[in-house]
């Protein structure tokens, strides 16, 4: 394995194009559990066609779903970085979005190698993904983090320090968000077909008891708790998320997501009440509007 920063900083952007339909907005939502909590009825706004909004987690899957009509790639090219695919690991995930997402159109993807820290026995590759619409105006802008296990001593820099994950006080709102058995057999239908979600054989070969649930619809759950359970529903309230995935969630346990609020931020710590409070998601921030 083998990482050359400097080509990798100044390749340039891989490009494609990419579409969804109101279609995908649906079931991105029904995979997170919209419309599944009687207390919460129906949720038509994330539901029904008529009257639609958009989680803007919604912007991971986008391009993804079913209405590409093929399998999508899991692989990805990192000019410059020759590691191997089965050592990585998705370490953190940033997303700010622009403006509210539209509940079907296109967009022009623009990724590129943003930095890669050198922490010793692995290196953080962030990668950063730019949604420009048909109007030429940003939609949101992604930035992943990937770990990739032997791949440091390079010598490049270590990247930021750790900052402390939340205040020294009590929250001051927490939210539980209970999850089905089989949320990942429908999140993986957004376009994540890894069998590590899905086959208990598979499950069982990567070290645990049974399929996990994505890191990516953790994300989406905490961003739909956020909406529901702090926005009165409005989606196009929340712009901002950042979190580092801790920890793995099964289907059928519950994510109990712990905030504090910091004025239009957000300081936000999410674990698993049915395993001691197992961390899940950690050094996560939001980014509201009034």
């Amino acid at each position: 394995m083998t990482i050359d920063r400097d080509k990798a900083l100044g390749a340039p952007p891989a490009v494609q194009e990419i579409s969804w339909t109101t279609r995908d907005v649906l079931l991105y939502h029904l995979s997170l559990g919209a419309g599944a909590d009687t207390a919460l009825g129906p949720e038509l706004h994330l539901t029904y066609e008529r009257g639609l909004t958009v989680l803007p987690t919604f912007a991971m899957v986008a391009g993804t779903g079913v209405s590409t009509g093929t399998d999508p790639d899991p692989s990805f090219e990192l000019p410059g970085i020759d590691i191997d695919l089965r050592r990585i690991l998705h370490a953190g995930q940033d997303l700010k979005v622009h403006r509210p997402l539209p509940t079907a159109g296109s967009a022009t993807l623009s990724s590129r190698v943003a930095e890669v820290w050198d922490k010793g026995k692995a290196a953080v590759i962030v990668r950063e993904s730019t949604a420009t619409g048909p109007d030429g105006e940003p939609l949101w802008t992604s930035r992943m983090q990937i770990w990739a296990r032997g791949a440091g001593g390079f010598g490049g820099e270590p990247g930021p320090q750790t900052e402390r994950s939340v205040p020294d006080r009590a929250p001051d709102a927490v939210l539980d968000t209970p999850t089905t058995p089989q949320q990942a057999l429908l999140y993986r239908l957004n376009g994540d077909l890894n069998p590590l979600h899905a086959d208990p054989g598979f499950a069982r070969l990567a070290g645990f008891d049974r399929p996990v649930l994505h890191g990516l619809a953790s994300y989406g759950l905490l961003a739909k708790a956020l909406v529901g359970g702090l926005l009165d529903g409005d989606a196009t309230r929340l712009t901002e998320l950042s979190v580092r995935f801790a920890g793995v969630l099964f289907p059928g346990e519950t994510i109990r997501t712990a905030l504090w609020r910091d004025g239009d931020r957000l300081l936000l710590h999410a674990t698993c009440p049915d395993r001691d409070d197992a961390p899940v998601l950690t050094h996560a921030t939001a980014r509201i509007t009034a």
